[in-house]
C-alpha cells in the first residue's frame, strides 16, 4: 500500500511506464523502503556496528547502498573513500544526505554515487580506477539478494574489484538450512521479488561467497568467519547470517 500511491502517480504522468515493470517496481521499492529501511536498519544496528564499523577501511565500496544506511557505520578516519553503488536513482538524495552527514562529500572526492548494478563490473572498474589495486573494503547488506546471476557477479567482484588482503563483508538474508523453512521461502519468492524489486528469499549466499575461488581452483580467501544475525531466528523466512572475509 505505500508504494502504490508514487506509482499511480508516475503512470498518470507517463502512462508508458505500464510497459515498464522494472521502472514501477523500482518507484514502489525506493517508497516502501523508506520505512522498511529504517526498521530494518533498527534490527540490524548491533550487527552492523559489529561488522562495518570495526572493519571497513580504506575505499569502501557498498553494494546497494538503498537510502545510505551504511554510511554512518563508517569510520571516517579509517574510511577515506565511500563509494556507493545503486541502480535506483531515485533513493540517490537519501544516499547523499547520510553520506554527508557522516563525513564524505563528493566536494572533495570522498564520495562517489554510482547508478549502475553489482553485476556490471565493467562499470565499477571503470569507475574506481583511479584507486590502486582495487578497492579494501566491499560491504553487502541485503543486497545480494536481489542482484542477477550471483555467483557469478559475486566472483567477479571478489576477483575483479576487491584488492588483495582487501575485506568482503555482508549482512543476508539467505536459504534456510531447515527443510520446512526453506520450502515456504521457495513458494513466497516469486510474489516477494515483485514487490520488492528482485529481492529473492531462498539465495544460499553465504555459501556462495565461502565457495569463491581464484582461476586455479583455489579459495581466493585467506580468512573467513560466518554468524547469525543477533536478532536472527531460525523458524522465520528471514534467517540472517553475517560474514566477514579477508582476500589473500
Amino acid at each position: 500500500m505505500l508504494g502504490l500511491p508514487p506509482v499511480l502517480r508516475a503512470i498518470l504522468a507517463a502512462p508508458s511506464l505500464l510497459l515498464n515493470p522494472t521502472a514501477l517496481s523500482r518507484i514502489s521499492f525506493a517508497s516502501v523502503w523508506v520505512p522498511w529501511g529504517m526498521g530494518t536498519d533498527a534490527h540490524a544496528r548491533a550487527d552492523k556496528e559489529a561488522l562495518i564499523t570495526p572493519h571497513a577501511a580504506g575505499t569502501v565500496l557498498d553494494l546497494g547502498a538503498g537510502h545510505g544506511y551504511t554510511a554512518p557505520y563508517l569510520d571516517r578516519a579509517k574510511c577515506t573513500k565511500y563509494i556507493a553503488l545503486e541502480p535506483n536513482v531515485l533513493m540517490h538524495p537519501q544516499i547523499r544526505a547520510r553520506a554527508h552527514a557522516a563525513g564524505f562529500s563528493e566536494a572533495d572526492g570522498s564520495l562517489l554515487l554510482l547508478a549502475c548494478g553489482a553485476e556490471d563490473s565493467a562499470s565499477i572498474l571503470s569507475a574506481t580506477s583511479s584507486v590502486p589495486g582495487g578497492v579494501d573494503t566491499i560491504v553487502s547488506v541485503l543486497t545480494l539478494c536481489t542482484v542477477p546471476a550471483p555467483q557469478h557477479t559475486i566472483r567477479a567482484l571478489v576477483q575483479d574489484v576487491l584488492a588483495p588482503g582487501g575485506t568482503l563483508l555482508f549482512y543476508e538474508h539467505v536459504l534456510s538450512h531447515r527443510a520446512d523453512v526453506a520450502w515456504w521461502q521457495r513458494f513466497w519468492a516469486p510474489v516477494w521479488g515483485m514487490v520488492f524489486d528482485g529481492c529473492c528469499l531462498n539465495r544460499p549466499t553465504h555459501l556462495w561467497i565461502k565457495e569463491v575461488t581464484d582461476n586455479s581452483g583455489e579459495s581466493v580467501w585467506a580468512e573467513g568467519k560466518v554468524w547469525n544475525a543477533a536478532d536472527s531466528q531460525e523458524e522465520r523466512l528471514f534467517w540472517r547470517q553475517v560474514g566477514r572475509y579477508v582476500k589473500k
